[in-house]
């Protein structure tokens, strides 16, 4: 990763110490700037450019370039940047984290870096968690950018080529990570270069970094396209998955949903389908099937996962209940469902390209973010990202108070503390902000706060311009809002006339979240630029993260359990339990990421050389090399397999070799019986490969051919890449059957997984050379026929 300044592993306050030195000399540039005219100011922007031009070094630059910008905001947005925006600016500029509080002004922050990276001519990125952010910013910080002579670009889902090209050619281009990330492998699909959308990454700012990078990281991206399934196989899997038990044919775990079967399970399916042995690479395809139709008994219930309407699966949205229109579930798991529920069998969805968010945003040579909340997944960061977090100091001193969580027995007791605490502090009018951790859970609350005779507004799946009004409403004076903890992310709540005086805004959390960070953006709901507010959370032994993580522990702790009238727990120790079973969760969660980044990255290094290998045919300058190097590739490792490496050539090795050599680079090929060594074998078949070069060459220039040439090898290239990402699908279901074998599934995945693409490579190899030869001689031909 490229740095601005010397890394350094000392504390935080060290760093900080180094920035505000700079801080100091963006200051004392202030007044300079202050006195130019705007065209004096835009100019600015014509002379960095060519002193980068010139050699000299961005950080050089970075103390003007800020103050520029600094001077621009107060001209064009009246928004003048604090001493702790610049700070963060010059975090974000060297590659890392700014952790700053919830109205700090990140948005502000992100004009800085952005302008000086800018200046490099190779284009920035600016990540928003949605479409409506970024278009805010996009109008909004993108003033200051156009005042100085910059080109800022939208990147918004369902634009057409030629809107997505002007995007990204522009200086600094805002949109959303996953769109980022699904124009990279489209691009990659492309059939022209013509049709490619991005160029090469330079600079990316993240905002809400921790929710894109971390959050978002748990589901890969992906391009799918419509595949035949076998109906015959799903329907009989499901005969077989219907008699299975729990426990004896099938183990489940309910906290990871991580579906295997068991000896006895595994021994009904090769009985079942009459096969020695399910672990075989050749049988990958059949586990895939039964336990797909294993994990449709178990993980999905009809009426409650989905329902079966005009003799069609519907899958049913558990947050709002509502069905989900055309939405299925990929990789042979939606067919599994509809085998389960005897209904017609539709077409399954099949990646055509994939990536997951980790291996794509690791691809940008600097990449930097901003957040509120970061420092707890700090070492994640730095080991993933090689990014390092740094806490910004706030403009003003914090004035919020984080009261200790109150934890109640039951989940009706903890509702009805919220709903009577709501109720007293609506009595003052102090606004009260209720979060939940879904849309189910809100709509519990609002019934609560219902029968106390409160009046709410209650954030359930409406729009984001609906969402984002809502939240920024939730400080005026008597105004309950309810929302799920992630609502209107990235909104400032400003607080109503009169209500600092009574406290401010108070936030109540109903549930702890399976991390902290999220726990700690609600809180940062409250008390923005030093604003008075106060935070709480009134939880219960029966929430989801007890059930679901620390089961045995609460049944224990239960028994030597006080509470008092209200059903409010009294041991101290509870607390213990509470930020032991948080700890659990980021654990697991942390370490699921971690196994898919390992597994993704054992494809990444495949999909390197495939998508390498595309763009070399795209570019179109060497495919007469690219040919030739096929043609004896695919020679070469026909020789290899076919001949025995320890022992004599039989008349019969050399009768097949011809023959396999003859399919490949045409009737010329003739091996004598007196060709005992592999030397010998190589020399008899230079001559042909030297006759093939030349009709390769002899064609170079035919427009047909040229136009045929790249054809051919992108739609192999394609077929072949398609097909090998879905047995790496199979392969990554049955290595943890193998675990028992004494082997890290993880290195049975690395090794079986180049076997297969070291194979499947070859084959492609030969594919085309095959293929592109087949049509040369064709082409040979036509000319001697035409001449004769």
């Amino acid at each position: 990763m490229a740095t601005l300044f010397k890394r350094s592993n000392k504390p935080n306050l060290r760093q900080l110490k180094k920035y505000k030195k700079i801080v100091e000399e963006i200051n004392r540039l202030e007044e300079n700037y202050q006195s130019m005219s705007d065209e004096e100011l835009k100019n600015m922007t014509v002379s960095f450019r060519e002193q980068l031009a010139d050699g000299k070094k961005i950080e050089k630059i970075i103390p003007d370039a800020f103050a520029v910008v600094r001077e621009a905001s107060k001209r064009v947005l009246n928004m003048r940047h604090f001493d702790v925006q610049l700070l963060g600016g010059l975090v974000l500029a060297e590659g890392n984290i700014a952790e700053m509080p919830t109205g700090e002004g990140k948005t502000l922050v992100a004009s800085l870096p952005s302008y000086t990276r800018a200046l490099e001519g190779k284009g920035v990125h600016v990540i928003t968690v949605n479409d409506y952010l970024a278009q805010r910013d996009f109008d909004q910080i993108g003033q200051i950018h156009r005042f100085l002579g910059l080109t800022v670009g939208l990147n918004l889902p369902l634009m057409d080529t030629d809107e997505k090209q002007t995007a990204y050619k522009a200086d600094i281009t805002y949109g959303v990570g996953t769109e980022f990330g699904f124009d990279y492998l489209r691009d990659n699909m492309a059939g022209t270069n013509e049709d490619k959308v991005q160029r090469p990454y330079h600079y990316a700012i993240i905002d809400e970094v921790d929710s894109v990078l971390i959050d978002e990281a748990k589901t890969p991206l992906i391009v799918a396209g419509k595949a035949k399934a076998s109906a015959e196989l799903h329907q009989i899997s499901a005969l077989l998955a219907a008699r299975f038990k729990e426990g004896v044919d099938y183990d489940f775990d309910a906290e990871t949903k991580a579906t295997s079967l068991t000896d006895k399970g595994i021994e009904k399916v090769e009985k079942a389908f009459g096969v020695d042995n399910l672990y075989e690479l050749e049988h990958q395809t059949l586990y895939h099937y039964v336990i797909m139709a294993v994990r449709a008994h178990v993980m999905f219930q009809r009426d409650v996962d989905y329902i079966v309407k005009d003799n069609k699966i519907m899958l049913v949205d558990m947050f709002t209940g509502r069905t989900m229109e055309g939405r299925t579930l990929s990789d042979g798991l939606h067919q599994a469902i509809e085998a389960k529920e005897k209904v017609e069998i539709t077409d399954e969805n099949k990646a055509q390209a994939q990536i997951t968010i980790q291996n794509y945003f690791r691809m940008y040579p600097i990449l930097s973010g901003m957040t509120g909340t970061a420092k707890t997944q700090e070492k994640e960061f730095m080991e993933v990202y090689g990014m390092e977090v740094i806490q910004v100091p706030t403009n003003n001193p914090r004035a919020r108070v984080d009261m200790p969580d109150r934890v109640f027995e039951t989940a009706d007791q903890k509702y009805k503390e919220v709903a009577r605490q709501v109720s007293e502090r609506h009595k003052t009018g102090q606004p009260v902000l209720v979060g939940t951790t879904s849309i189910l859970q809100s709509e519990m609350v609002a019934d609560y706060l219902a029968a106390e005779n409160l009046e709410f507004q209650l954030l359930n799946a409406k729009s984001v311009e609906q969402e984002v009004h809502l939240i920024s409403q939730a400080g005026q004076l008597n105004h309950i809002t309810v929302a799920t903890n992630m609502a209107g992310r990235g909104t400032d709540i400003v607080l109503g006339e009169g209500v600092a005086s009574i406290g401010g805004l108070h936030v109540i959390g109903t549930e702890k979240h399976e991390s902290r960070r999220i726990d700690n953006q609600l809180r940062g709901r409250s008390g923005r630029q030093g604003d008075p507010g106060s935070t709480e959370f009134i939880i219960s032994l029966e929430d989801d993260m007890f059930k679901r993580f620390a089961k045995e522990e609460t049944e224990k702790f239960m028994k030597k359990m006080a509470t008092d009238k209200n059903g409010e727990i009294t041991n101290k120790d509870v607390h213990e339990l509470t930020d032991r079973t948080q700890r659990i969760v980021e654990g697991s969660h942390f370490s699921m990421r971690e196994y898919n980044l390992k597994l993704d990255d054992v494809i990444n290094e495949q999909r390197k050389i495939v998508y390498g290998l595309r763009n070399r045919v795209l570019n179109g300058n060497e495919n007469t090399h690219l040919l030739k190097d096929m043609v004896a590739d695919a020679a070469d490792f026909i020789i290899s397999e076919s001949l025995p490496e320890d022992e004599d050539y039989t008349a019969a090795h050399l009768r097949d070799l011809e023959h396999s050599l003859q399919q490949l680079l045409g009737p010329e090929v003739a091996l004598s019986v007196k060709l005992d060594k592999r030397k010998k074998v190589d020399a008899a078949v230079k001559p042909v490969l030297d006759s093939v070069n030349e009709l390769i060459e002899a064609y170079a220039d035919n427009e047909r051919v040229m136009a045929t040439i790249p054809f051919v090898m992108k739609s192999y290239i394609d077929q072949m890449w398609v097909k090998h990402l879905e047995s790496m699908s199979h392969l990554k279901e049955g290595i943890g059957l193998r675990s028992y074998q004494q082997e890290d599934p993880m290195r049975i995945y690395q090794r079986e997984g180049l076997e297969l693409f070291a194979g499947n490579f070859q084959n492609l190899r030969y594919s085309i050379a095959s293929e592109l030869l087949g049509f040369l001689h064709m082409l040979e031909n036509e000319e001697k026929e035409a001449i004769e």
